[in-house]
């Protein structure tokens, strides 16, 4: 028979789960305050670029790795637009023009 304990404060509930985030959103080091905290975002990560999808709008963070296996399983470069790759999004895994994001 198990006993169970009543959190009258909900104490547990809010400081004994996981934490839920992306793994590019958790880092390390000082933690911003204030508006710093609202609206910054973490630094760029190494061996990583930024995929974004013309069509569904995600910005999605990939490996260099998972890029080039993108890139080499079928995809179209056509230069001077902003969506310069015809490739699949990494995010809603349909084929769409994509723009990379190499410095971000």
């Amino acid at each position: 028979m198990s006993r169970r304990t009543v959190d009258p404060t909900g104490k547990a509930a809010l400081f004994g789960s996981q934490v839920a985030a992306a793994p590019d959103q958790i880092t390390g080091g000082p933690h911003p305050y204030g508006k710093e905290a609202l609206f910054s975002s973490p630094g760029r990560r190494a061996g990583t670029v930024v995929v974004e999808c013309s069509r569904c709008g995600a910005r999605t963070r990939v490996s260099y790795v998972d890029l080039g296996l993108r890139l080499a399983l079928g995809s179209v470069w056509i230069p001077l637009q902003r969506h310069q790759h015809w490739m699949r999004c990494p995010s809603c895994e349909r084929r769409r023009w994509c723009r990379i994001g190499w410095t971000e």
